[in-house]
């Protein structure tokens, strides 16, 4: 794989021939993985997954055993992160909420970059639908030159329904992203790069190649962590964020849980493997030595716990996703972070890592401190918003929900880390509560599609 790689490269550039500019400052590969939830090996959520590629990063450098997205919903998260600003600024709270109104352009991270002298070229899903402000990029991998799930998958395969044909490792659009991305790589330029790559597994449809399914049969599959009357104790926002009576209640006529299952780690899977091919092309580039990575998955996902399935809710599952950073000279390998963490820092740290301004709109904070002493001190939350005015506040020990009527859960993940029992009602969770509810916003943006 790494000589077969190392062939893009032929022709496009070597380190001697690189501008001596280039070696000056950093590059950045930033990996944005769709869909990816913590059922990555390193990380310990699900003993099934099989993720090397992943883990073979995080020993390169520092893994967040604790990382939080934004918002769990494809398309406001990633405005969140990409801009810098929370959806209670900007109102961008679900997918429905079309992204572009919401923002300015020129906010973007790539933009920040592109003015500081940066070449920005980015491929795959950076932004929600593939789409992005053209003046934010030096160049953009024309989506038309693929297709993102392959020929004759539906919406269905390997979730509700059984696939009735194979793949091939080239039918799916994220192998020719990372080609394209390893090009980018290989190529000269007189200035530093930005390369955004930008993977669409595993989001839905679980369709991969057959031989992804077959490293984890199906007699073998474990149900997550779940209790059947978890819900009993939530409020009703609650219940109705969990949507009991739908995906949940369809698997559990089916009888087609471990499928999916089976179907998502194995598109995990296919994923990994095309993440070892974008490090092995960096790795055989004249770039190897001066890339920051950082690798984050946009939300996490459910899989029946809380009788809840895919996003767009606020416990553990839905909101937590692998962040992991190699920065050269800051970094240690193999390290790893246990403080909680949101994917708002990621624009000011880069900003940080290589020098430039952080933007005044930005509303995160740099986590360098954190990247070159994990047990350094750190006092900000990772918060989470889905829809108007519901908000998780996640601490080290605890996790806050509060929803739009003013009910409340609240969690203790050292005694309960699959959030099982919700306290929010007892008397000694008062000052707890209180505590967390400070980092709570004072405004939130009126919302434009909020139901």
């Amino acid at each position: 794989m790494l000589a077969l790689l190392g062939v893009l490269c032929l022709g496009l550039g070597n380190a001697e021939s690189a501008p001596a500019a280039e070696s000056q400052r950093p590059n950045v590969l930033f990996i944005a993985v769709d869909d990816l939830n913590a059922w990555v090996t390193h990380l310990g959520r699900n003993p099934q997954a099989r993720t090397p590629n992943v883990d073979r990063l995080a020993k390169m450098g520092t893994t967040f055993q604790r990382a939080y997205c934004a918002v769990p919903a494809c398309n406001p998260a990633r405005a969140a992160l990409m801009t810098g600003q929370r959806p209670w600024t900007t109102g961008c709270y679900l997918n429905s909420d079309p992204w572009k109104q919401h923002t300015t352009e020129g906010f973007g991270l790539s933009n920040q970059f592109k003015k500081s002298g940066y070449h920005v070229v980015g491929a795959g899903k950076i932004y929600h639908s593939q789409t992005y402000f053209e003046s934010e990029w030096s160049e953009y991998m024309d989506p038309k030159l693929y297709s993102l799930d392959g020929p004759e998958v539906k919406k269905d395969d390997g979730f509700h329904n059984p696939m009735n044909h194979d793949l091939k490792d080239e039918d799916l659009g994220d192998w020719h992203v990372v080609n394209w991305c390893v090009e980018q790589l290989c190529k000269e330029q007189d200035k530093p790069l930005f390369l955004a790559c930008g993977l669409y597994k595993p989001h839905l449809p679980f369709a991969v190649p057959r031989k992804y399914y077959e490293m984890f049969p199906r007699e073998q599959i474990q149900l997550p962590p779940h209790r059947e009357n978890d819900l009993d104790d939530l409020p009703a926002a609650g219940v109705r964020m969990a949507k009991p009576t739908g995906d949940h209640a369809r698997f559990l006529k089916s009888g087609r849980w471990k499928d999916a299952i089976q179907s998502y780690l194995a598109t995990c899977a296919y994923t990994d493997m095309n993440i070892g091919r974008l490090l092995d092309g960096l790795a055989k580039s004249p770039r190897a030595d001066n890339t920051i990575i950082v690798l984050w998955g946009d939300h996490g996902w459910s899989f029946g716990e809380k009788s809840h399935w895919r996003k767009f809710a606020l416990w553990e599952e839905p909101t937590r996703a692998p962040l992991i950073w190699v920065a050269p000279g800051v970094t240690q390998a193999g390290t790893e972070c246990k403080q909680p963490i949101d994917f708002m820092t990621i624009y000011p740290t880069l900003c940080e890592l290589v020098g430039i301004d952080i933007p005044s709109h930005v509303e995160g904070k740099s986590a360098v401190n954190l990247l070159r002493d994990p047990t350094s001190a750190w006092t900000d939350p990772a918060i989470t918003t889905h829809g108007y005015r519901n908000h998780a506040v996640r601490m080290e020990q605890h996790r806050y929900i509060r929803y739009a009527d003013g009910s409340e859960e609240l969690y203790d993940h050292t005694h309960d880390p699959y959030e099982w029992t919700n306290l929010a009602s007892r008397p000694e969770s008062s000052k707890v509560i209180q505590r967390l509810k400070q980092h709570l916003p004072t405004r939130d943006a009126a919302p434009a599609t909020s139901k």
